[in-house]
C-alpha cells in the first residue's frame, strides 16, 4: 500500500498543479499494491488515473502545457551559472539514514532560519558534499532546492576559471554578489578544480589567488542562499576549505538494502512480481546509484519493446552486467 513518502509527494504534487507527477505517484501505489495482493484496489486506482488523464485531456485539450517561469542569468553571468527550478525531493531519492537525517537538519534549520537568527544563531547554509561519482550529491542539491521551492543555480567552472591572471577572482566576485543578492541553491560542481592545494607541485599561482579569493568570498558570505561544494576528490581539497563550510556530507556506494530500494521505485510501474532482489543486489554490489538507475531504465526500456510489462531477475542482472562492462 501507500508508504507515507508517497503520499505526501501526492500532496505536493497536486498543490503545485503537477498532473503528470501526481499520477506517476498514483500508478506507483497501484502497482505496489497489487504486488501486495491487492488487486482489485489497483485496478480502481489505475482505473481513476485513466479517467482523470481522459478528463484533463477533454477539459483543455488545445491549450499548451503550463510555461515554467525561470529566471536566467543574463549579461556577463550568463557564461558562469545555470539556472533550473527542480522538483525533485528527498523523498525521491535513497539515502543512508546517518546521511538523510543531516539533510533533515539542514531543511529544518532553514525553515526556522528567522528564529534562529533571532537568536544570535545562523542555520546551515554552506555545505560540502564528497563521495565517490554517481552516488547522489548533484541530485541532492535539485532536492534541496525542491524541498525548499528555490531556484537551483550550477556555477559553470569552465566559464569562471580563466588563464588571463585576475580575471577568475573578478567572475568569482560577480557569483558571490549573484548569491547575495538571489536567494537559491548556489552548486560548485567538481569543486576539486576550484579548491584543490595551495601548495601542490602542479599548481600556478593564479589557481592559489582563486582559491584565496574564494576562501575570502566564502567567508564573509553572510547570504541567505545554500553554497554547495560536490567533489569526487575530496583529497585534493586545501584543508582549509573545510574550516570554511557549515558541514561536509560524506556520500558512498549504496548498501544492498538501498540498492534494492533504488531498483523498486525505478520498476515501480512495471511487474517485478518474479525479481529475486537478493541475487540481483548481490549482482550490483560496488555500483553507483547513477548506474543501478541506468541499469533499471535498460531492463524497463528492454521489456517494452518486446510489449511486455514483466521484468525478471535475468533480465535486470543481464542490464546490471553490461554497465559494469561499461566501466571497464
Amino acid at each position: 500500500m501507500a508508504k507515507a513518502a508517497q503520499i505526501k509527494a501526492l500532496i505536493r504534487s497536486h498543490a503545485e498543479g503537477d498532473d503528470s507527477r501526481f499520477y506517476a505517484i498514483a500508478m506507483q501505489v497501484a502497482a505496489q499494491a497489487a504486488r501486495s495482493g491487492h488487486g482489485t484496489f489497483a485496478q480502481e486506482l489505475r482505473d481513476l488515473v485513466d479517467k482523470g488523464k481522459a478528463q484533463s485531456h477533454a477539459a483543455s485539450p488545445l491549450l499548451p502545457p503550463k510555461p515554467v517561469a525561470l529566471t536566467q542569468p543574463r549579461g556577463e553571468l550568463s557564461g558562469l551559472l545555470s539556472a533550473s527550478y527542480p522538483k525533485t525531493r528527498l523523498g525521491d531519492m535513497a539515502l543512508g539514514a546517518p546521511l538523510r537525517e543531516k539533510l533533515d537538519r539542514v531543511l529544518h534549520e532553514q525553515r526556522e532560519r528567522e528564529r534562529l537568527r533571532a537568536h544570535g544563531f545562523a542555520p546551515q547554509r554552506k555545505l560540502l558534499f564528497v563521495g565517490p561519482p554517481g552516488t547522489g550529491k548533484t541530485m541532492t542539491a535539485s532536492a534541496l532546492a525542491g524541498e525548499m521551492g528555490v531556484p537551483l543555480f550550477t556555477i559553470q567552472l569552465d566559464g569562471l576559471i580563466s588563464k588571463f591572471m585576475g580575471e577568475t577572482s573578478a567572475k568569482l566576485r560577480l557569483v558571490f554578489d549573484a548569491i547575495a543578492e538571489t536567494r537559491g541553491i548556489f552548486l560548485f560542481d567538481e569543486f576539486d578544480a576550484l579548491g584543490s592545494q595551495r601548495d601542490a607541485g602542479n599548481d600556478v599561482g593564479e589557481i592559489r589567488r582563486v582559491l584565496n579569493s574564494f576562501l575570502q568570498f566564502l567567508e564573509q558570505d553572510d547570504s541567505e542562499s545554500l553554497i554547495i561544494g560536490a567533489t569526487n576528490h575530496v583529497a585534493l581539497l586545501d584543508p582549509a576549505l573545510f574550516r570554511r563550510f557549515d558541514g561536509v556530507f560524506e556520500y558512498e556506494l549504496p548498501s544492498a538494502e538501498i540498492v534494492t530500494s533504488v531498483m523498486q521505485s525505478r520498476l515501480a510501474l512495471l511487474d517485478t512480481a518474479e525479481m529475486d532482489w537478493a541475487q540481483v543486489a548481490a549482482r550490483a554490489e560496488g555500483i553507483s546509484h547513477a548506474e543501478l538507475t541506468r541499469a533499471c531504465e535498460q531492463a524497463a526500456k528492454s521489456a517494452l519493446l518486446n510489449h511486455e510489462t514483466r521484468v525478471d531477475t535475468d533480465d535486470l542482472i543481464s542490464a546490471l552486467s553490461e554497465r559494469f562492462a561499461t566501466r571497464g
